[in-house]
């Protein structure tokens, strides 16, 4: 059985093994980066069946893409390969001072033409968890049509949903179009993951109550806002009172990419352990914050013997 199905793009990733700018640099790894396959990889870690659907070329990349996600035990069964098209790539540069930058490769990528014919309803039916990102609406027309209809699926089966905004501006046309279809969205999930700026970009709000509230209004009664709000943790709300949960703090954080797309893994994974909405939110913000202490989108994604282990549950062995 599959616990959790999301959909979207992964991309191969390069970055340089020394900091500076990459016209100087030589040296590089390899690593794969994608909003919805670190979510699938984290919550497999934490303990359920994941299923990742996408478009990979038919090329040397994506079978690295391919061989990696699989590597992690999620299910790869969906993942069609395209000779037309190539694989997603970003290279990274990397800086001491601030985030690091990222350069795109992925017009007309592979999964850019993913579409409502690549969503097999019997797949999804077979889940209890949908998760999607608002990046592959963004990819294309034809990824807006698979990213709807697994929606569409997911909400005629009952399946909880969940949905985290994950803005990037330069992958829409305009922000109206952006703001058209993120709004379209919204109504038709359970669970919302916001930042504060997806707030303000698609309400006009600052306030992270007034943000919480905003969203809530165009939800079904009962559904829940998880809204991250960074160094302070997060809120959540599900139609009573907001209340927040305070962050985990790390000693050491080496890589911010990537921590959102943690915490909605451990969201979720509290979420079909049946914990209390307080809970499953702490773990949001343990997972997130494990995984910026090391490089890498999913590198530190924890197991769940790793989460008793911080949490003092359970006592590591050493050997």
């Amino acid at each position: 059985m599959i616990d959790l199905v999301t959909i979207g793009e992964t991309m191969a990733a390069m970055a340089p093994n020394e900091v500076g700018s990459l016209k100087y640099l030589n040296n590089f790894s390899k690593y794969i980066a994608g909003a919805e396959s670190n979510v699938a990889i984290g919550v497999k870690r934490l303990g359920f069946n994941s299923g990742w659907i996408s478009k990979l070329g038919k090329d040397p990349l994506g079978d690295y893409v391919e061989f990696f996600v699989r590597g992690e035990g999620v299910d790869v069964s969906q993942v069609r390969r395209d000779e037309e098209h190539r694989t997603g790539l970003l290279i990274k540069e990397m800086h001491t001072t601030k985030e690091p930058k990222v350069f795109y490769y992925r017009d007309n990528s592979a999964a850019s033409h993913l579409a409502k014919e690549d969503i097999d309803e019997s797949y999804i039916k077979k889940a209890r968890h949908l998760h999607l990102t608002g990046i592959t609406p963004a990819l294309s027309q034809s990824a807006q049509g698979a990213f709807f209809e697994a929606l569409k699926v997911a909400r005629e089966n009952d399946l909880k949903i969940s949905f985290d905004p994950n803005l990037r501006l330069k992958l829409w046309d305009s922000i109206e179009e952006m703001r058209e279809v993120m709004l379209d969205i919204i109504p038709q999930v359970d669970v919302l993951l916001p930042g504060v700026e997806e707030g303000e970009i698609l309400l006009g709000l600052s306030d992270p109550e007034e943000i919480i509230k905003g969203f809530y209004q165009m939800m079904e009664p009962g559904s829940l806002i998880v809204l991250k709000i960074g160094a302070k943790g997060a809120l959540y709300y599900q139609g009573d009172q907001i209340e927040h949960v305070e962050p985990y703090c790390v000693d050491n954080i080496v890589d911010l990419i990537g921590a959102g797309d943690a915490f909605a893994a451990g969201l979720i994974t509290g979420l079909l352990r049946d914990m209390p909405i307080r809970e499953a939110v702490e773990l949001a913000n343990l997972v997130g914050a494990l995984c910026i202490t090391v490089k890498g989108d999913i590198e530190g994604l924890p197991t769940w013997e790793q989460v008793e282990i911080y949490q003092g549950k359970k006592e590591e062995i050493h050997r």
